[in-house]
């Protein structure tokens, strides 16, 4: 599936920078009977992990209630340059991945 990812390519040392990520994934919640009154089973994503040159900046759980397509905003300093890694994992096996670069002054 496909991730649209916003980290700044550039920030200063010690700056504060924001970090946006949206998926796209059809989420089921497991709830939703089909017309013939069958159970729509679960789909959805239950985790999200980002890493900052390898060390966990930012995790989030999520459950039925997230919506499709689900974003996620989240702040972090601004250390040194290197890449962000992000994952997203989710239930019948899905597992996505994007990254991003910044530089640091």
């Amino acid at each position: 599936m496909a991730a649209l990812i916003n980290v700044p390519a550039k920030a200063r040392r010690g700056d504060v920078i924001e970090i946006r990520a949206l998926t796209s994934h059809i989420m089921e919640t497991g709830f939703r009977h089909t017309v013939d009154g069958v159970l729509v089973p679960r789909d959805i994503i239950t985790s999200f992990t980002c890493r900052y040159n390898g060390a966990e900046v930012f995790r989030a759980e999520l459950f039925p209630a997230i919506a499709a397509n689900p974003y996620l905003s989240f702040f972090t300093v601004a250390k040194e340059s290197g890449k962000f890694e992000f994952e997203w994992i989710g239930d019948n096996g899905y597992s996505s991945t994007a990254s991003a670069s910044i530089t640091v002054e």
